[in-house]
């Protein structure tokens, strides 16, 4: 084995650690046990690991093979599919057997799952992260007043456009649940907050002068190929899956403006297509942790440039930069705290929720949170 090829095995375990880490971290709920497993598997097992280490960088091998498994599962209706949880079902016990199944069905299927990755990338619609856009969208709107125009990067299938269609729940053990949304809403999204402040959950939900996505290669979820394939990138638990099917028939019933291409190319066009009374809202979650460097100034220069035109506010929920144990930045260049950075390379990831703040081209930033991956956990500073 070539050197290159030993390098590009360890960064990948060590990514399918931390992205296990991330998710199923010691005190998650026992229904996470499935996303842990399998990307514990695709660190440790070499069939696996062979057929991860060899998806380029930039397609995100552990997630993109988690999924491509999760699709041809579901679509060869192969045995050890009954770990694999249906929407509004409960998640499958853990019998100790996954681990073997799992690595024969790779074994058999090594071809395909190949192919699968070469001709498709990963995308995550994870709505659950809307609760830890909504107290940001709240403080934005105690300062001023003006209707929102919402533009949704990296939108993939638009669900973050409709976060005003969905119903939430923020709990916590030192105060009452606060509740806020459209309680006839299918989607349901609820957080635990964990010590320290309380998060500025607003008594309505904020006013859609306009929304648009931007992706470059937004995705119609009634397309049912489409869907299946988002459908197989949800991590494997009980209640992201019920999650993604209520909020993807929430889509189709309202479906969205969206633009094809490199935010970095069509940004510019798309904010001077927003009403000119509305303040522009960018929101990013788990986008820019993937752009390259390069790309990421690139953005703040736009953003500087775009903000001297209109006023404008960036929301993002990132991990820190570069993902992975050397992890040390936000995307937004905000002052961490030492901790957050150590517990990114012992613990996983986590979500980095901030807020830029663009006003004739003066920019200024706060760091307001962090959030587990799949908003099971959000903490307010």
């Amino acid at each position: 084995m070539t050197h290159a090829a030993v390098t590009a095995r360890s960064v990948v375990a060590g990514q399918a650690r931390a992205i296990a880490a991330a998710w199923s971290p010691q005190d998650a709920p026992a229904g996470w046990w499935l996303t842990a497993e399998t990307f514990a598997a695709i660190a440790e097992e070499d069939d696996l690991l062979d057929l991860a280490a060899a998806i380029p960088p930039d397609r995100l091998p552990p997630l993109l093979l988690g999924a491509a498994v999760a699709f041809l599962v579901r679509e060869r209706r192969a045995a050890v599919g009954r770990y694999y949880p249906e929407p509004g079902g409960g998640q499958p016990r853990r019998d100790g057997g996954f681990r073997a199944e799992l690595v024969d069905f790779v074994r058999a299927e090594r071809g395909a799952l190949a192919q699968l990755c070469a001709t498709h990338r990963y995308q995550m619609n994870e709505v659950a992260r809307c609760a830890d856009v909504l107290p940001v969208l709240a403080t934005i709107g105690a300062e001023d007043r003006r209707p929102l125009a919402l533009v949704d990067l990296g939108t993939g299938a638009g669900l973050g456009l409709h976060l005003d269609r969905y119903h939430y729940t923020y709990r916590s053990a030192v105060s009452p649940d606060r509740t806020v949304g459209d309680r006839t809403s299918p989607v349901l999204l609820t957080c635990e907050v964990r010590a320290g402040a309380q998060p500025p959950v607003p008594a309505e939900l904020p006013v859609m002068a306009d929304r648009v996505g931007v992706d470059v290669e937004p995705l119609d979820v009634a397309d049912p190929h489409t869907l299946a394939w988002l459908t197989a990138c949800v991590p494997p638990e009980s209640g992201a899956v019920t999650r993604f099917a209520a909020a993807a028939a929430v889509a189709r019933a309202h479906p969205a403006r969206s633009v094809r291409g490199n935010l970095l190319e069509v940004l510019g066009d798309v904010v001077a297509s927003t009403p000119r009374d509305a303040l522009v809202c960018l929101v990013d979650t788990y986008v820019h942790v993937f752009l390259p460097p390069a790309d990421l100034r690139r953005f703040d220069d736009l953003l500087t440039e775009l903000g001297r035109e209109r006023d404008l506010e960036w929301i993002s929920v990132d991990p820190l930069v570069p993902l992975g144990p050397d992890a040390r930045a936000s995307v937004q260049g905000l002052d961490l705290p030492a901790a957050w950075v150590r517990d990114t390379r012992e613990g996983g990831v986590f979500g980095v929720i901030g807020r830029v703040r663009v006003r004739r081209g003066r920019r200024s930033g706060t760091l307001l949170g962090r959030a587990h991956p799949g908003a099971d956990w959000l903490e307010w500073r």
